[in-house]
C-alpha cells in the first residue's frame, strides 16, 4: 500500500468519498458490550473503514433485517482430514463464515516430510480465505510407529520466518517436553518468543506445570470441564474441538461464559464435508453453544475475536475501523444461519473461486505397502485374556480394557457377542513392511471389514474386521486406488472413495466428495456398525499419542506408560 492508496481508504472513512462496499442498515454486533445497533459498515479495499454512520458505496449490500458478525477463525485444523485439497476446503469453509483457518499440514508432512509443508503454503497462496500455518512439530509424533517422514528442527527452520506461518504446531509428544527430551527441546527453542500450540490430552497438576514451562500456549484435547477448568487457571487457551470424530463442545459447554471467554476459541480438527453439509462447521459450533446455554456475546467472542488474540493476528476479530473486513451476515445470533460472507473486503460468491493458479498436489503414488492375505491377520497370543482397545462414541480417547477371547492353536479370535473384531496397522511408506494386529470393541461390526490410509499420525493403513481375508481384499483394494477409504464384505468391494493425494485427500471437489461419503456410510452399517462416523474413528485407531491403548504397524500401546506391549 503507497501513500495515495492509504489516503483514498482514509477519504472513504470520512465519507467524503464513496466506499469500495458498503452494507446498508445492518445491526451490528458489539462484542464489548454485546449491544446490537443498527448502522452501515462501510468497507474499502481490504479492511473496514466506516461503522456507526451512514456511508454511500460504489456496491451496496442491503443489510436490513440481518446481523453483522466478524469472520470466523478455526483455531486448530487438518485440512487433510477435510479429504479435500486447500482449494476445495475453502469453497466448503468460508460460506460457513470461516475467514480465517490456522492449519498443521501434519498429516501430510508425516508421508512426504517438508514438501508437505511446502504445498500448503503455496496452496494457502491461493485461497480465498486466510490460511495460515503452523509447522508441523512431530514428524513422527513418536518412536512408536513408521512415518513415511522425518522432520528435525532445522527441517522447520526455513519455514519459520515465512509470512503465513504463525509458529510451532500441536506438540504431541508431552512425555517428550515433560522429561526434556534434547530433541523435542531443540524444536521448542526457536519459538520461545512466538507461538506454540499444545495437545495435553489428560494432563494436569505438575506435568501441566511442566508442559507449559515450555511456553506451549493452547489445548485442543481438553475433554472435560474439570480438566479445562485447571488449563483455564494456568494461563492456557483452550481451543474447544467439535470435529466428525472428537466432540467436546457439549462436555465443555459450561466454561463458555463471556468472563473465560477472552481465553476461549473453537476448532474442529477433523470435520469431513459431508458432516459439514448436514450439520456447518464453526456455524454449527457456535449455535450448539447458544442452545446449551452459552450468551451469545460469549459465543460469538470464542468463535471470533478472542481466537484472533491468542494467535496473534491483532487485524481481525471485530467489526471496526481499520480492522481486516471479515464479515458474517447472518439471521439471528441464536441461530447463526449465514446468509453472506465478506472476506477480506470481497463477497464471497461463485467468482472468487474462478482463476485460482492450480498447485500441483504432492504425495501421488505414496502407497507403497505389500499385498497381504488372510494368514496375514491371524493374532498369536499366550492366552486367551489380553489387552483390548474399547472404542468411546465421540472421543479419539481410548479404553484400555483386558477381555478373555476365543483361544484356539495358540491364537486369539474375534467374539462378536462381546463386540470384539480384529484391527490391524499395515505400514504403507514401504519402510519395512511391519503389521500390527490387536483387537477392538465398540464398532459394532459383525461381518467383513472396513479400511483406511488415513491413520493419524503416520498415516499407515488401518483395518477393522470380522473376516481375516475380507481385511487382506480391503488393505489391497487401498493399494490399487492409491489410498482412501474401503468396505468389503464376502470377498467384494460394497464401496470405496480414493484419496490418492499423499493417500489422505481426494482430486474432486468437496460435493463429490460430500457425496461419495454417503454409500460408504451406508455400506458401514451394512456390516452392523453403529458408530455415526466409523472411518474417521478407524482413522484414530493408531494414534499413540492420545490415552489409552492403541495399536500402530509396531504392535500394541500402552499410551500411558508409552510402550509397546503384547496383544
Amino acid at each position: 500500500m503507497d501513500a495515495s492508496e492509504l489516503a483514498r481508504l482514509i477519504a472513504q472513512g470520512r465519507g467524503t468519498e464513496p466506499a469500495d462496499l458498503v452494507i446498508k442498515n445492518v445491526r451490528l454486533l458489539d462484542l464489548v458490550s454485546g449491544d446490537l445497533t443498527e448502522t452501515d459498515i462501510a468497507i474499502g479495499g481490504d479492511r473496514i473503514v466506516g461503522t456507526y454512520a451512514s456511508y454511500r458505496g460504489r456496491r451496496e449490500i442491503e443489510g436490513r433485517g440481518l446481523v453483522a458478525v466478524p469472520g470466523f477463525i478455526d483455531t486448530h485444523l487438518h485440512v487433510e482430514s477435510s479429504l479435500v485439497t486447500p482449494p476445495e476446503f475453502d469453497r466448503c469453509v468460508l460460506r460457513h463464515g470461516v475467514t480465517t483457518a490456522i492449519c498443521d499440514p501434519h498429516e501430510i508432512s508425516n508421508v512426504v516430510g517438508a514438501d508437505g509443508i511446502r504445498y500448503f503454503l503455496e496452496a494457502a497462496g491461493e485461497t480465498a480465505l486466510d490460511l495460515r500455518v503452523q509447522l508441523s512439530s512431530c514428524v513422527p509424533s513418536t518412536h512408536l510407529e513408521t512415518a513415511g517422514a522425518r522432520l528435525e528442527a532445522p527441517d522447520l527452520e526455513p519455514f519459520k520466518n515465512h509470512p503465513r506461518v504463525i509458529g510451532l504446531a500441536e506438540f504431541m509428544n508431552f512425555p517428550g517436553v515433560i522429561n526434556a527430551d534434547p530433541a523435542c527441546l531443540a524444536k521448542l527453542l526457536p519459538f520461545q518468543d512466538g507461538h506454540i500450540d499444545g495437545h495435553a490430552p489428560l494432563l494436569v497438576g505438575t506435568d501441566l506445570n511442566a508442559y507449559l514451562t515450555a511456553r506451549i500456549r493452547t489445548d485442543h484435547e481438553t475433554t472435560t470441564a474439570r480438566e479445562g477448568r485447571e488449563k483455564l487457571a494456568k494461563g492456557m487457551t483452550l481451543l474447544i474441538r467439535e470435529g466428525s470424530v472428537s466432540k467436546d463442545l457439549h462436555a465443555l459447554a459450561e466454561l463458555i461464559t463471556v468472563r473465560n471467554s477472552p481465553y476461549l476459541a473453537f476448532c474442529t480438527d477433523d470435520r469431513n464435508p459431508l458432516d459439514i453439509a448436514e450439520e456447518g462447521h464453526l456455524d454449527f459450533m457456535i449455535r450448539t453453544a447458544i442452545a446449551l446455554g452459552a450468551e451469545p456475546l460469549a459465543a460469538y467472542r470464542t468463535a471470533t475475536l478472542s481466537a484472533a488474540m491468542a494467535f496473534g493476528l491483532r487485524d481481525r476479530g471485530v467489526i471496526a475501523p481499520g480492522k481486516r473486513a471479515d464479515i458474517v451476515l447472518i439471521e439471528d445470533l441464536d441461530h447463526c444461519a449465514v446468509r453472506q460472507v465478506i472476506s477480506a473486503g470481497r463477497v464471497v460468491e461463485d467468482g472468487l473461486f474462478e482463476g485460482r493458479t492450480r498447485i500441483a498436489p504432492v504425495g501421488l503414488g505414496s502407497m507403497k505397502a505389500p499385498r497381504v492375505s488372510a494368514a496375514d491377520f491371524r493374532v498369536t497370543a499366550g492366552g486367551p485374556t489380553g489387552p483390548i482397545m474399547g472404542v468411546v462414541p465421540g472421543k479419539i480417547i481410548t479404553e484400555h480394557l483386558r477381555l478373555s477371547l476365543p483361544y484356539e492353536n495358540g491364537r486369539r479370535n474375534i467374539d462378536l457377542d462381546q463386540d470384539v473384531v480384529k484391527v490391524a496397522v499395515v505400514e504403507r511408506h514401504g519402510v519395512n513392511g511391519n503389521i500390527g494386529r490387536g483387537f477392538v470393541k465398540g464398532f459394532g461390526l459383525k461381518r467383513g471389514a472396513i479400511a483406511s490410509s488415513v491413520g493419524h499420525d503416520s498415516h499407515n493403513i488401518c483395518v477393522v474386521g470380522a473376516d481375516d481375508a475380507d481385511m487382506a481384499l480391503a488393505v489391497n483394494r487401498l493399494g490399487e486406488i492409491g489410498g482412501g477409504f474401503v468396505v468389503a464384505r464376502e470377498g467384494a468391494i460394497l464401496a470405496e472413495l480414493a484419496l490418492p493425494v499423499a493417500g489422505l485427500m481426494s482430486l474432486l471437489t468437496f460435493e463429490d466428495v460430500r457425496d461419495r461419503l454417503i454409500p460408504l456410510r451406508a455400506a458401514a452399517k451394512s456390516l452392523g456398525v453403529t458408530l455415526a462416523e466409523p472411518f474417521l474413528q478407524v482413522a484414530f485407531l493408531p494414534l499413540p499419542v492420545i490415552p489409552h491403548l492403541k495399536i500402530t504397524d509396531m504392535g500394541m500401546v500402552d499410551v500411558d506408560r508409552f510402550e509397546l506391549i503384547s496383544a
